[in-house]
This record gives structure tokens, sequence and C-alpha cells, in this order.
């Protein structure tokens, strides 16, 4: 029988933190079908240990899906970005981050949202998240304000509501934009969805 790897004794906040980093993967993967013996393992803790800190399964569950949704790895990737390098490259970047993030959370958002059907401040906390987000992807278009048909906000809500449809299937008449890549959606935003320009009309007079 393996034995369970025991981790260092933890302060209070630092133990908080292990069960949430332990609970989300396992969350992401099983759901809320997920057991606290299983989070206790993958945490490295006595299945009590959860309790100690957590009154319960759902507070847990609830401070993991919170966690998930912190918006500032995305809003320090994005700004790493920068705005040195050519737009079209600045936007592939961003939407390969902006997409592994949704989809690593896209179950959360369907999953556990019997945890969160009155939680008005988890609401708000993504509000919140999308309104960072939002900004960050605006600050990249930025530079290219007078090259752009709308302002650099209102193409990040486009390039965030095309992100969106390729990882949310359901969003799409049968999922038909799931097969959409990085380039292919910075391409939409940015070109449309015409491949050959239209027929040149007629110059024959009608007399």
């Amino acid at each position: 029988m393996t034995k369970r790897r025991r981790v260092p004794a933890m302060a209070p906040e630092e133990r908080r933190a292990t069960l949430i980093a332990a609970t989300l993967p396992l969350l992401r993967e099983y759901g809320t079908a997920v057991s606290t013996r299983q989070i206790a393992e993958a945490a490295g803790v006595a299945e009590g240990t959860i309790f100690g800190v957590f009154p319960d399964k759902a507070s847990l569950v609830r401070a993991a899906v919170m966690s998930a949704f912190d918006p500032k790895p995305a809003v320090d990737a994005l700004t790493a970005i920068g705005t040195r390098i050519d737009l079209r490259a600045r936007l592939r970047e961003a939407v390969t981050m902006l997409r592994a993030g949704m989809n690593a959370n896209a179950n959360l958002i369907t999953g556990p949202k019997e945890l969160m059907v009155d939680d008005v401040e988890f609401r708000e906390r993504m509000l919140d998240s999308r309104r960072q987000i939002l900004a960050a992807v605006t600050a990249l278009l930025e530079p290219d304000r007078d090259r752009l048909r709308r302002s650099p906000e209102a193409t990040a809500q486009l390039l965030l509501m095309l992100i969106a449809v390729s990882v949310h299937r359901g969003f799409g008449q049968g999922g038909e934009f799931g097969d959409m890549d990085d380039a292919e959606i910075v391409s939409v935003l940015l070109d449309g969805l015409l491949l050959r320009p239209s027929p040149t009309p007629s110059t024959e007079s009608a007399s």
C-alpha cells in the first residue's frame, strides 16, 4: 500500500492555498463528484485537515472555482506580450493564451453551477475578471487604433466573443465554430469572412 506523501506543517493561509491548488485540477476532471478523500490525497494531508480549514466541501469547491477565475495571471500574460510586435502576432499570442485558459475552465462554467447560482460575490468576481481581461486586450490593440474600424475596446470585445464561441460549443450552431484555430480567429476579426472579392458589377448600359 502506498504511503500518503505528507506535506510539512504550514501556516493557515498556506494550507488553504495548498488545498485550493489540489482541488482545482480534480474539479476540472471529475466535477463536483470529487471526494474530500481524493482532495486530501492530492494535497498530501489527512482528510480531517480539510475541515480544519473549510467548514465543508462546498466551501472548498467554491474557493477553488473562485481562484480559477482570478484574472491576474491572464492580465500579466497579456501585458507581457507588449506592443512591439506586429498586430496579428500580438493577437495570435493573446488568443492562444486566452483559449487555453477558457478551455481549462470550460467545465467549471457548466459544472459546479449549482454552488454559484445565488452567489453575488462570484458573479461580481466574474464581471470584474472580464473587465480586467478586456482592458488588457484593449491595451494590446491601442497602438493600432487608427487602423481599426471600431474602437480598440469594441474590437477587444469582439475578439473575446470569438474565442468564447470557439471554446463553448453550445454558442455556435451545432458547434460549427469549434474547429477555428488561433490564426483563423485573428483573421476573422481583422479580415472578416469574405474569402474572395465580390464579383464586379456589370458595366453594360441599360439603354
